[in-house]
């Protein structure tokens, strides 16, 4: 009876002494997990973080390398700009006339988007004017001539924890920014989407057009923050006899504050 009550006495000591140990394994691994981003998971609203800049410039802050086709384009395109701001060039921006923004302009806002996953696609969704896109997710190849649209055709592919998207098939009536870079309808965009953690988005773009720029160029990183809370509003471009006006109806939700 003595041993039986010792032996019980060492077992249960034991147990406590060891229990932190064995509570601190159990737990830690969930608390990591909380911290870490989704695994190729980029669904949410997100909106642009900071100022980051009308224009698309290269990753070491310098002008596209244009070809004097482009550069005559840009010109055309900033006639009237007298200090570089879009503003004094908006006389012929194509924003002016309700169409859409194309891509990689369509990231420029500052308004919110939204991307929906499915397992053959990724929605994504932007508050301005109402834009939306597909990207083709299923395993197809690239298009070789795909219908010009304002959008282009997009497939995607994940490597690692980055979706690689190539964008085709572009028209030539839009900007690749809001200062006019431009680029004719043989446009390649070649997007990087990353989050690097659970709340923040990464996304740089490669540029390839040979009519317009001398050789591809890649972008710097534009950053944009996830907002749980938000709901995309309801927002048309609507054109008037002054130009385009834009109208935004709050649906329930709405932003934050």
């Amino acid at each position: 009876m003595r041993h039986w009550f010792t032996v019980s006495i060492a077992f249960w000591v034991l147990v406590l002494a060891f229990s932190p140990v064995m509570f601190a394994q159990t737990s830690s691994p969930s608390a990591t997990a909380k911290a870490a981003p989704p695994t190729q998971d980029l669904s949410g609203v997100w909106v642009a973080q900071g100022k980051q800049g009308s224009a698309l410039l290269t990753s070491s802050k310098e002008d596209p390398p244009m070809t004097s086709w482009g550069k005559a384009q840009f010109m055309a395109a900033s006639s009237g700009n007298k200090n570089g701001s879009p503003k004094d060039a908006a006389t012929n921006d194509p924003r002016l006339k309700c169409d859409p923004a194309g891509v990689p302009r369509v990231y420029l806002s500052n308004r919110p988007i939204e991307f929906i996953q499915t397992p053959k696609r990724v929605f994504v969704f932007y508050e301005e004017d109402h834009n939306w896109r597909q990207i083709w997710t299923d395993g197809r190849a690239i298009p070789t001539d795909p219908d010009p649209t304002y959008m282009g055709y997009s497939v995607g592919k994940w490597e690692g924890d980055t979706l690689i998207v190539d964008t085709v098939g572009s028209n030539d009536k839009t900007w690749l920014d809001n200062v006019g870079h431009p680029h004719s309808d043989a446009l390649h965009v070649v997007e990087r989407i990353r989050r690097i953690d659970h709340d923040t988005l990464q996304i740089t773009f490669t540029v390839e057009d040979p009519k317009a720029y001398a050789k591809p160029w890649t972008t710097s990183s534009r950053t944009f923050r996830l907002k749980p809370s938000y709901d995309l509003t309801e927002e048309f471009c609507v054109p008037d006899e002054k130009g385009a006006a834009r109208n935004a109806a709050a649906l329930p939700g709405g932003h934050d504050k």
